[in-house]
Protein backbone atom coordinates (compact mmCIF):
# COMPACT_ATOMS: atom_id res chain seq x y z
CA UNK A 1 0.00 0.00 0.00
CA UNK A 2 2.96 2.73 0.78
CA UNK A 3 4.52 1.70 -2.43
CA UNK A 4 1.22 2.29 -4.49
CA UNK A 5 0.82 5.77 -2.72
CA UNK A 6 4.36 6.64 -3.29
CA UNK A 7 3.97 5.54 -7.19
CA UNK A 8 0.74 8.06 -7.66
CA UNK A 9 1.61 10.85 -4.83
CA UNK A 10 -1.03 10.40 -2.96
CA UNK A 11 -1.47 9.17 0.77
CA UNK A 12 -1.82 5.91 1.40
CA UNK A 13 -5.17 6.42 3.23
CA UNK A 14 -6.71 7.04 -0.13
CA UNK A 15 -5.16 3.87 -1.32
CA UNK A 16 -6.48 2.04 1.41
CA UNK A 17 -10.42 3.78 1.24
CA UNK A 18 -10.20 2.95 -2.43
CA UNK A 19 -9.00 -0.60 -2.07
CA UNK A 20 -12.08 -0.81 0.46
CA UNK A 21 -14.24 0.06 -1.69
CA UNK A 22 -12.98 -2.22 -4.60
CA UNK A 23 -13.57 -4.92 -1.87
CA UNK A 24 -16.51 -3.73 -0.89
CA UNK A 25 -18.41 -2.91 -4.43
CA UNK A 26 -15.79 -4.04 -6.88
CA UNK A 27 -15.34 -2.53 -9.81
CA UNK A 28 -18.64 -0.53 -9.77
CA UNK A 29 -17.41 1.32 -6.55
CA UNK A 30 -14.39 2.45 -8.43
CA UNK A 31 -16.49 3.97 -11.62
CA UNK A 32 -17.33 7.50 -9.65
CA UNK A 33 -16.58 9.32 -6.75
CA UNK A 34 -18.96 9.41 -3.83
CA UNK A 35 -21.13 11.98 -2.72
CA UNK A 36 -19.70 14.88 -1.14
CA UNK A 37 -20.94 16.46 1.80
CA UNK A 38 -21.82 20.15 1.62
CA UNK A 39 -24.45 22.11 0.52
CA UNK A 40 -26.35 20.52 -2.19
CA UNK A 41 -26.95 22.86 -5.94
CA UNK A 42 -30.15 25.35 -5.26
CA UNK A 43 -30.43 26.49 -9.10
CA UNK A 44 -31.81 24.47 -11.43
CA UNK A 45 -30.33 23.86 -14.61
CA UNK A 46 -32.73 25.36 -16.68
CA UNK A 47 -32.28 29.02 -14.46
CA UNK A 48 -28.11 28.06 -14.92
CA UNK A 49 -29.24 27.76 -18.91
CA UNK A 50 -31.24 31.26 -18.91
CA UNK A 51 -27.99 32.84 -17.93
CA UNK A 52 -25.77 31.16 -20.61
CA UNK A 53 -28.49 32.31 -23.04
CA UNK A 54 -29.10 35.76 -22.14
CA UNK A 55 -25.41 36.36 -21.34
CA UNK A 56 -24.54 34.97 -25.01
CA UNK A 57 -27.38 36.32 -27.05
CA UNK A 58 -27.96 40.11 -25.26
CA UNK A 59 -26.94 43.10 -24.07
CA UNK A 60 -28.26 45.10 -20.91
CA UNK A 61 -30.19 48.86 -22.61
CA UNK A 62 -27.40 50.90 -21.08
CA UNK A 63 -24.21 48.74 -21.38
CA UNK A 64 -22.40 46.86 -24.25
CA UNK A 65 -22.19 43.69 -21.88
CA UNK A 66 -23.06 41.92 -18.69
CA UNK A 67 -21.48 42.63 -15.15
CA UNK A 68 -21.68 40.06 -12.48
CA UNK A 69 -24.82 42.22 -11.49
CA UNK A 70 -26.57 43.41 -13.44
CA UNK A 71 -26.76 39.75 -15.18
CA UNK A 72 -27.56 38.88 -11.27
CA UNK A 73 -30.59 41.18 -11.31
CA UNK A 74 -31.95 39.87 -14.09
CA UNK A 75 -31.70 36.38 -13.73
CA UNK A 76 -32.38 36.33 -9.74
CA UNK A 77 -29.62 34.81 -8.62
CA UNK A 78 -26.62 36.26 -6.34
CA UNK A 79 -23.49 37.99 -8.28
CA UNK A 80 -21.69 34.97 -6.46
CA UNK A 81 -24.01 32.33 -8.52
CA UNK A 82 -23.54 34.09 -11.42
CA UNK A 83 -19.55 33.96 -11.22
CA UNK A 84 -19.72 30.64 -10.59
CA UNK A 85 -21.98 30.00 -13.79
CA UNK A 86 -19.58 32.11 -15.83
CA UNK A 87 -16.30 30.28 -14.46
CA UNK A 88 -18.16 26.88 -14.86
CA UNK A 89 -18.12 27.44 -18.53
CA UNK A 90 -15.52 29.67 -19.52
CA UNK A 91 -17.34 32.70 -20.19
CA UNK A 92 -15.55 36.29 -19.93
CA UNK A 93 -17.89 39.04 -20.57
CA UNK A 94 -15.68 41.53 -19.60
CA UNK A 95 -12.95 40.54 -22.23
CA UNK A 96 -12.88 41.14 -25.83
CA UNK A 97 -10.52 39.86 -29.11
CA UNK A 98 -9.97 42.08 -32.43
CA UNK A 99 -10.61 40.21 -35.47
CA UNK A 100 -11.15 40.79 -39.28
CA UNK A 101 -11.99 37.89 -41.65
CA UNK A 102 -9.89 38.61 -44.79
CA UNK A 103 -11.98 39.27 -48.09
CA UNK A 104 -9.31 38.85 -50.86
CA UNK A 105 -10.18 36.80 -53.41
CA UNK A 106 -6.49 34.86 -53.42
CA UNK A 107 -6.49 34.67 -50.00
CA UNK A 108 -6.24 30.77 -49.85
CA UNK A 109 -3.60 30.62 -52.78
CA UNK A 110 -1.36 34.04 -50.98
CA UNK A 111 -1.64 31.57 -47.21
CA UNK A 112 -0.32 28.08 -49.03
CA UNK A 113 2.12 29.96 -50.64
CA UNK A 114 3.58 32.19 -47.06
CA UNK A 115 2.77 28.93 -44.86
CA UNK A 116 4.75 26.84 -47.17
CA UNK A 117 7.72 29.02 -47.18
CA UNK A 118 7.63 28.94 -43.33
CA UNK A 119 7.31 25.32 -43.12
CA UNK A 120 9.24 24.12 -46.62
CA UNK A 121 11.84 26.61 -47.23
CA UNK A 122 13.23 26.64 -50.62
CA UNK A 123 17.13 25.64 -50.99
CA UNK A 124 19.88 27.74 -51.33
CA UNK A 125 17.51 30.61 -50.58
CA UNK A 126 16.34 32.72 -47.72
CA UNK A 127 13.31 33.78 -46.82
CA UNK A 128 13.03 36.96 -45.42
CA UNK A 129 9.91 38.71 -43.55
CA UNK A 130 9.79 42.35 -44.69
CA UNK A 131 7.44 45.23 -43.35
CA UNK A 132 7.90 48.98 -41.95
CA UNK A 133 7.15 49.65 -38.77
CA UNK A 134 6.22 53.87 -38.89
CA UNK A 135 5.65 56.57 -37.29
CA UNK A 136 7.65 55.44 -33.62
CA UNK A 137 7.36 58.33 -31.80
CA UNK A 138 10.58 60.02 -29.53
CA UNK A 139 8.42 60.23 -26.19
CA UNK A 140 10.20 61.51 -23.51
CA UNK A 141 8.28 62.07 -19.83
CA UNK A 142 8.01 65.55 -18.65
CA UNK A 143 8.66 64.48 -15.14
CA UNK A 144 11.66 61.61 -14.13
CA UNK A 145 9.60 57.96 -12.86
CA UNK A 146 9.40 56.71 -8.90
CA UNK A 147 11.90 53.41 -8.62
CA UNK A 148 10.09 49.80 -8.75
CA UNK A 149 10.15 49.19 -4.88
CA UNK A 150 8.59 46.40 -2.40
CA UNK A 151 4.55 46.30 -3.15
CA UNK A 152 4.96 49.24 -6.11
CA UNK A 153 5.73 48.64 -9.40
CA UNK A 154 7.81 51.70 -10.99
CA UNK A 155 6.10 54.65 -12.62
CA UNK A 156 6.15 57.21 -15.20
CA UNK A 157 3.97 60.06 -15.67
CA UNK A 158 0.96 59.62 -18.02
CA UNK A 159 1.99 63.04 -20.11
CA UNK A 160 5.05 63.37 -22.57
CA UNK A 161 6.86 64.98 -24.81
CA UNK A 162 7.05 64.64 -28.60
CA UNK A 163 10.23 64.76 -30.34
CA UNK A 164 9.48 63.29 -33.71
CA UNK A 165 8.85 59.64 -35.12
CA UNK A 166 11.35 57.65 -37.01
CA UNK A 167 10.57 54.16 -39.40
CA UNK A 168 12.06 50.92 -38.55
CA UNK A 169 12.74 48.95 -42.01
CA UNK A 170 13.32 45.48 -41.06
CA UNK A 171 13.73 42.02 -42.20
CA UNK A 172 13.13 38.82 -40.51
CA UNK A 173 15.74 36.23 -41.55
CA UNK A 174 12.95 33.23 -40.58
CA UNK A 175 15.61 30.74 -40.30
CA UNK A 176 17.85 31.68 -37.58
CA UNK A 177 16.06 34.49 -36.44
CA UNK A 178 18.56 37.34 -36.88
CA UNK A 179 17.23 40.40 -38.31
CA UNK A 180 18.24 43.66 -40.93
CA UNK A 181 17.26 46.75 -40.08
CA UNK A 182 17.20 50.29 -40.99
CA UNK A 183 15.89 53.87 -39.40
CA UNK A 184 14.85 56.28 -41.98
CA UNK A 185 12.70 59.45 -41.75
CA UNK A 186 9.86 58.38 -43.97
CA UNK A 187 8.64 55.68 -45.66
CA UNK A 188 7.90 56.19 -49.18
CA UNK A 189 8.68 53.78 -51.64
CA UNK A 190 12.18 55.47 -52.37
CA UNK A 191 13.09 54.36 -49.01
CA UNK A 192 11.46 50.60 -49.10
CA UNK A 193 13.73 50.66 -52.37
CA UNK A 194 16.85 51.92 -50.72
CA UNK A 195 16.03 49.57 -47.92
CA UNK A 196 15.73 46.56 -50.92
CA UNK A 197 19.32 47.39 -52.09
CA UNK A 198 20.42 47.48 -48.56
CA UNK A 199 18.75 43.49 -48.04
CA UNK A 200 20.80 43.16 -51.66
CA UNK A 201 24.04 44.34 -50.22
CA UNK A 202 23.78 42.35 -46.89
CA UNK A 203 22.93 39.10 -47.78
CA UNK A 204 24.68 36.37 -49.66
CA UNK A 205 24.88 37.15 -53.42
CA UNK A 206 24.51 33.13 -54.68
CA UNK A 207 21.10 33.00 -52.34
CA UNK A 208 18.07 34.14 -53.86
CA UNK A 209 15.96 36.00 -51.83
CA UNK A 210 12.34 35.43 -50.83
CA UNK A 211 10.45 38.31 -49.08
CA UNK A 212 7.45 37.98 -47.12
CA UNK A 213 5.83 41.54 -47.70
CA UNK A 214 2.13 42.67 -46.95
CA UNK A 215 -0.15 44.90 -49.66
CA UNK A 216 1.22 48.64 -49.08
CA UNK A 217 0.89 50.45 -52.13
CA UNK A 218 4.57 51.06 -51.65
CA UNK A 219 5.74 47.54 -52.13
CA UNK A 220 4.04 47.39 -55.05
CA UNK A 221 5.17 50.97 -56.84
CA UNK A 222 6.13 50.93 -60.68
CA UNK A 223 9.97 51.73 -59.59
CA UNK A 224 10.08 48.96 -57.18
CA UNK A 225 8.88 47.03 -59.63
CA UNK A 226 11.26 48.19 -62.54
CA UNK A 227 14.42 47.16 -60.02
CA UNK A 228 13.01 44.10 -59.32
CA UNK A 229 12.93 43.31 -62.46
CA UNK A 230 16.51 43.89 -62.62
CA UNK A 231 17.06 41.56 -59.76
CA UNK A 232 16.19 38.31 -60.16
CA UNK A 233 17.28 36.48 -56.87
CA UNK A 234 14.07 39.16 -55.01
CA UNK A 235 10.79 36.66 -55.05
CA UNK A 236 8.14 38.71 -53.56
CA UNK A 237 5.31 36.76 -51.56
CA UNK A 238 1.90 39.05 -50.40
CA UNK A 239 0.20 37.88 -47.42
CA UNK A 240 -3.21 37.97 -47.99
CA UNK A 241 -5.22 41.59 -47.60
CA UNK A 242 -6.09 41.88 -43.53
CA UNK A 243 -3.52 38.79 -42.31
CA UNK A 244 -0.47 41.01 -41.03
CA UNK A 245 -0.69 38.22 -38.59
CA UNK A 246 0.63 35.98 -41.31
CA UNK A 247 3.90 38.06 -41.25
CA UNK A 248 6.56 36.68 -38.61
CA UNK A 249 8.22 40.09 -38.98
CA UNK A 250 5.09 41.33 -37.02
CA UNK A 251 6.43 39.26 -33.85
CA UNK A 252 9.73 40.89 -34.15
CA UNK A 253 7.95 44.36 -33.75
CA UNK A 254 5.95 43.52 -31.03
CA UNK A 255 9.05 42.11 -29.29
CA UNK A 256 11.10 45.33 -29.62
CA UNK A 257 8.44 47.60 -29.15
CA UNK A 258 7.84 46.03 -25.11
CA UNK A 259 11.41 45.70 -24.64
CA UNK A 260 13.07 48.96 -25.62
CA UNK A 261 10.17 51.43 -27.19
CA UNK A 262 7.08 51.48 -24.52
CA UNK A 263 8.67 52.40 -21.79
CA UNK A 264 11.95 54.50 -23.06
CA UNK A 265 12.15 58.26 -23.16
CA UNK A 266 13.65 60.20 -25.68
CA UNK A 267 14.98 63.57 -25.79
CA UNK A 268 15.26 62.89 -29.36
CA UNK A 269 14.71 61.12 -32.88
CA UNK A 270 18.72 60.75 -32.72
CA UNK A 271 18.29 59.01 -29.34
CA UNK A 272 15.30 56.66 -30.15
CA UNK A 273 17.06 55.65 -33.49
CA UNK A 274 20.59 54.49 -31.65
CA UNK A 275 18.03 52.79 -28.74
CA UNK A 276 16.79 50.72 -32.06
CA UNK A 277 19.88 50.02 -33.27
CA UNK A 278 21.62 49.06 -30.32
CA UNK A 279 18.33 46.76 -29.31
CA UNK A 280 19.40 45.12 -33.44
CA UNK A 281 22.33 44.54 -32.41
CA UNK A 282 21.72 43.02 -29.28
CA UNK A 283 19.17 40.81 -30.75
CA UNK A 284 21.48 39.74 -33.63
CA UNK A 285 24.37 38.51 -31.06
CA UNK A 286 21.82 35.52 -30.30
CA UNK A 287 18.99 35.50 -32.48
CA UNK A 288 16.41 32.93 -31.76
CA UNK A 289 13.63 32.31 -34.61
CA UNK A 290 10.22 32.25 -34.43
CA UNK A 291 8.42 28.66 -35.16
CA UNK A 292 5.52 28.72 -37.65
CA UNK A 293 3.43 25.28 -35.95
CA UNK A 294 0.15 25.72 -38.00
CA UNK A 295 -0.58 24.18 -41.37
CA UNK A 296 -1.96 25.75 -43.75
CA UNK A 297 -4.87 23.30 -44.28
CA UNK A 298 -5.53 23.70 -40.93
CA UNK A 299 -5.78 27.55 -40.33
CA UNK A 300 -8.36 27.42 -43.68
CA UNK A 301 -10.19 24.95 -41.44
CA UNK A 302 -10.22 27.49 -38.61
CA UNK A 303 -11.43 30.36 -40.76
CA UNK A 304 -13.86 28.49 -42.90
CA UNK A 305 -15.77 28.13 -39.38
CA UNK A 306 -15.49 31.62 -38.46
CA UNK A 307 -17.04 32.33 -41.75
CA UNK A 308 -20.09 30.08 -41.28
CA UNK A 309 -20.13 31.43 -37.52
CA UNK A 310 -20.48 35.32 -39.24
CA UNK A 311 -22.95 34.34 -42.00
CA UNK A 312 -25.14 33.03 -39.59
CA UNK A 313 -25.27 35.94 -37.21
CA UNK A 314 -25.66 38.36 -40.37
Amino acid sequence: MVSIAKRLGVHRETVAQWRDRFLAEGVVGLESDKPRPGRPKTIPAERVQAVLTITRMTSPEDATHWSVRTMAKVADVSPASVQRIWAANGMKPHLIRTFKLSKDPKFEEKLVDVVGLYMSPPEKALVLCVDEKSQIQALDRTQPGLPMKKGRCGTMTHDYKRHGTTTLFAALNVLDGSVIGSCKKRHRHEEFLAFLKELDKKTPKDLDLHLVLDNYATHKHPNVKAWLGEHGRFHLHFVPTSCSWLNLVERFFAQITSKAIRRGAFDSVAELVDTIQDYLRCHNREPKPFKWTASAEAIIEKVNRCREIYETLH
